[in-house]
């Protein structure tokens, strides 16, 4: 029996590397073999298993039994997925990757494309998010109240919101496919390893409540999941200036011309605190077989706040007009990047930068499923709303009388972080004054963002008509949907108030933080929104002239009708399922804003916007799995695929001018013109499985992007509208030199041509009892992805970018991205370690402006590891469990650069995350 395990292994291990071999080997199969197959699979599936090996073995089941290519999670038990967001969860599965934001994993790579490209669900209905676009920030869902997340790499016509990379569906538990109550509570503290700093201490804490019982002779049943979470934020930071440029002649005495060199240089430690609540609910009832109506609720609530004490250098030629910067002993390596030096006339800053940001997420669904003989209809309703509040704050001080000049020494090759130090001493808060500094004295913004969505479907499936021999029954429905998005952001300076310059009294002071690991010392810290509040005057506004295009609203009403018909056949010997069928989606997309035309004169300056574009888009879609002798499954996919554009590129936002010597308009902002990105895709897969118990697979991939969006700086844009108002002043078209074009220059998204992207994936899941019975309980869950693109995006025209002007790869293609989990489970003792890797990336990255810009990403190497104990049924501790965690063990830094990995922008570590907890189930 062992023998024959060995050798179906070994021919599944080689398939899955050769990909060719597939077909030949299970042809080759004889009867024999496939009745030992059999009865292993049976006798497999008889065994009882629990924790990790459970969760393993329910996610391969979905796999195994679905129509599409899809990976799947499922939690070990009730309330028991082992991560603190479904994003880390999500994150270990083939072909995906996280990018991490403040230490936790938020949005998810499908298969080397952008977030933008794949869409969320949540029990099947599409979801909202607090960003400013429609990518959904994952770290906002508590694992605890997630049952499992099916990803599906392969659209069929029912599925409804699907995405272009991928559509990942978070599901709720269903009370009534429970076969008894279920009652659990767990309990984790925590601790971060940077320790304690400016107030805030690193530890933390997480409670949970799970709930699932039926009633009524089980015609109703009801689930509650309750999560709350706490944790200490703590963050070192280095970061450069960007962009790093070439400099020309004298432009930094002392370096030489050509040179890289990037003009300023800052170190931060962050700390803050997070605190998050979820509440999940289900009630479902089911009075007899023909009807099953099920109430799903989803809330979550987070808050969070950090304060960042910094020193920041500007190492350019402006230094609020004192002496002029010079270096000396300066060096430059190979590359010709400035590496260290010692800048000398500079005049440091020490900043605090204070945010705050409240989240707040809620969805209801309403879903009923009616048969009539073999006529079953779904009726569904939904609503979903998010919202996010902000509050960021900065104040500025020097060291006075002013000017205080300084010389640095600069080391940008220098450990694991860059370094600077400073010759004067910061360290004393009685000497730094709040000031008018060459960044003023501060600045703050109250952005906000609500998004709203309503929808509702209605399907039905049908028999086929006799005859139809290769189809078990069809679906007709449609789904409509309608989302509002918009976003509101006011800003400011921060003045001085009427006492003037003045430094920070002792009773807003903190414990000072140490920037040590950056090599300048020591700094102060203090309470940054009483700072304001005492010392300053913050008055943000909506209505100047920069800020009217960042007010804006975004609608869409997506109406996508469907036919699938469902293949059941057989081809000779081989059974084949899956299915056929087409999306018919009809979009009708506007947005309001307004644009600033300062020739309108006083109070008429603010011009409305109101622009939208309709278009119906065909998705016709193929799935066949065909059912090959021994366990081996054989699956091809045909798609053509969409994925909506960026919300924040729909929007109508314009920022207008006219150009009096040539006649000419110009403008720059969104598009609410804007179509998809649009994509024909093939997929093949090859999936060897040994019971539900484990399988190995690989997949091969290929998407032609029929339209891409670029921005891009176009000419021939039409502006009659714009002109037409702006020839209305008299004195304007007086300053004319040449008579007004009604066409000009336009820096905006626009869809253009694609490319192709393709890719391979490995995957493995196997206990290693396959091998031999002494390794019981061991096993391994190992994925390997390769991705690649012809698709070159040019950067932004017009602003400043870290990755240069040249064409750059897809933002989020990873080249590589593996994930590895080992693990061991026997006798109630748990043991995982898993570890998450992907390759260098370009990352979308939000500045201080709000705006997104790309920057290159080191590859990230992110080590967890997790060891427990469960008592057995046997024992007074019956249902107890206790665990001890790690994440990022190895404690992997989060760090960008320009264009060359000698050029660094920013180097961020988050620590170590230390877990104690414990579970009980009754």
């Amino acid at each position: 029996m062992l023998n024959n395990k060995r050798n179906l292994l070994s021919v599944a291990l080689a398939s899955a590397i050769t990909l060719g071999a597939t077909a030949a080997h299970a042809q080759s199969v004889d009867d024999e073999a496939t009745a030992k197959a059999k009865a292993q699979a049976t006798d497999l599936d008889t065994v009882t298993v629990t924790g990790i090996r459970r969760g393993i073995e329910s996610a391969i089941s979905v796999k195994r039994d679905s129509t599409s290519i899809v990976e799947a999670i499922s939690a070990e038990d009730i309330g028991k997925l082992p991560d603190v967001s479904i994003a880390e969860s999500i994150a270990r599965l083939p072909g995906l990757a996280a990018q991490r934001v403040a230490g936790r994993a938020q949005v998810i790579s499908v298969r080397g494309l952008s977030p933008d490209f794949a869409t969320t669900l949540l029990n099947g209905r599409e979801m909202v998010s607090t960003g400013d676009n429609r990518s959904v920030e994952f770290d906002q869902y508590p694992s605890e109240l997630i049952s499992g997340v099916t990803v599906y790499k392969t659209p069929d016509a029912g599925l409804v919101g699907q995405g272009l990379s991928g559509t990942l569906d978070l599901q709720t538990v269903r009370p009534l496919s429970y076969n008894e109550r279920v009652i659990a509570v767990s309990g984790r503290y925590q601790k971060n390893s940077l320790g304690e700093a400016a107030g805030e201490d690193p530890y933390g804490n997480r409670l949970n409540f799970s709930y699932v019982d039926k009633f009524a002779d089980n015609t109703i049943g009801l689930a509650i999941g309750i999560s709350h979470s706490e944790m200490s934020k703590q963050e070192n930071q280095v970061g450069l200036y960007e962009p790093w440029q070439a400099i020309g002649d004298n432009w930094r005495p002392g370096v030489a011309e050509g040179t890289y060199y990037s003009d300023g240089i800052k170190a931060l430690r962050r700390t803050g605190h997070s605190k998050r609540d979820g509440v999940m609910a289900t009630l479902q009832f089911r009075p007899n077989n023909s009807w099953t109506s099920t109430l799903d609720t989803f809330y979550t609530k987070a808050k969070e706040y950090d304060t960042a004490n910094q020193m920041e250098i500007h190492l350019g030629d402006y230094n609020g007009g004192y002496d002029r910067l010079n270096v000396t002993d300066v060096v430059v390596n190979g590359n010709g990047s400035f590496v260290s030096g010692v800048a000398h006339n500079v005049y440091p800053l020490v900043r605090g930068m204070y945010n705050n940001r409240e989240d707040t997420i809620k969805a209801v669904g309403w879903n009923n499923e009616f048969t009539f003989g073999e006529v079953r209809v779904v009726a569904d309703v939904s609503w979903s709303k998010a919202e996010r509040d902000e509050l960021n704050l900065e104040n500025n001080l020097q060291l006075l009388p002013a000017p205080m000049l300084d010389s640095v020494k600069l080391n940008f090759a220098g450990g694991s972080f860059p370094q600077f130090t400073p010759g004067l001493d910061y360290s004393d808060y009685s000497k730094l004054y709040l000031t008018n500094t060459i960044y003023g004295s501060g600045y703050g913004k109250t952005p906000h963002v609500d998004d709203e969505l309503k929808g509702f479907k209605l399907a039905a499936t049908f028999p086929v008509p006799e005859g139809f021999t290769w189809f078990s029954d069809f679906d007709v429905g449609v789904n409509y949907a309608d989302r509002s998005k918009n976003k509101t952001q006011a800003e400011g300076n921060i003045n001085l108030g009427a006492q003037g310059i003045t430094n920070i009294a002792a009773d807003l002071q903190y414990k000072p933080v140490n920037l040590g690991f950056a090599g300048a010392g020591y700094i102060p810290a203090w309470n940054v929104p009483a700072a304001v509040g005492r010392y300053m005057l913050f008055n943000p506004t909506t209505t100047e002239s920069y800020l009217i295009p960042k007010q804006w609203t975004v609608d869409e009403k997506i109406t996508t009708t469907f036919l699938r018909a469902n293949i059941s056949t057989q081809i000779g010997s081989i059974p084949v399922r899956g299915n056929v069928g087409i999306q018919a989606q009809y979009a009708d997309q506007s947005s309001r804003s307004n644009y600033w035309d300062s020739s309108q004169g006083v109070g008429n300056e603010v011009v409305p916007i109101n622009e939208g574009e309709k278009y119906l888009d065909f998705l016709p879609s193929l799935n066949l799995a065909f059912e090959l002798p021994a366990e081996n499954t054989v699956r091809f996919a045909l798609a053509r695929q969409v994925a909506r554009p960026r919300v924040d590129e729909l929007r109508a936002s314009m920022e207008f001018g006219m150009d009096t010597t040539l006649g000419k308009p110009g403008a720059s902002g969104g598009n609410p013109h804007l179509r998809p990105w649009v994509a024909n895709a093939v997929d093949l897969s090859w999936e060897k499985y040994f019971g539900n118990k484990a399988y190995v697979a690989a997949a091969v991939f290929y998407k032609d992007l029929k339209s891409y969006i670029y921005t891009e700086k176009r000419d021939g844009y039409d502006f009659t509208d714009q002109v037409a108002e702006w020839l209305k002043v008299d004195t304007n078209e007086a300053q004319l030199q040449q008579p007004a074009q009604m066409t000009g220059y336009y820096t905006a998204p626009f869809n253009g041509t694609g490319g192709s992207l393709r890719g391979a994936e490995l995957t493995a899941s196997l206990p290693l009892d396959l091998f031999s019975d002494a390794l019981r309980g061991f096993g391994v869950v190992a994925s390997a992805s390769f991705n690649d693109s012809d698709i070159k995006i040019k950067p932004d025209p017009g602003t400043t970018s870290s990755v240069g002007s040249d064409p750059i790869m897809l933002p989020g293609l990873s080249k590589r991205v593996y994930n590895f989990t080992a693990y061991y489970e026997n006798s109630g003792f748990e043991v995982r370690l898993n570890q998450r890797k992907r390759s260098d990336f370009i990352g979308e990255i939000g500045n201080f402006n709000g705006a997104r810009t790309l920057r290159y990403v080191k590859g990230e190497n992110v080590l967890d590891a997790q060891v427990g104990y469960s008592f057995a049924d046997s024992t007074m501790f019956s249902g107890l469990s206790l665990f001890l965690q790690a994440s990022n063990l190895t404690n992997s830094k989060y760090e960008t650069y320009a264009g060359t990995k000698d050029r660094p922008l920013e180097t961020v570590e988050w620590g170590r995350t230390y877990q104690v907890g414990v579970n009980y189930k009754f």
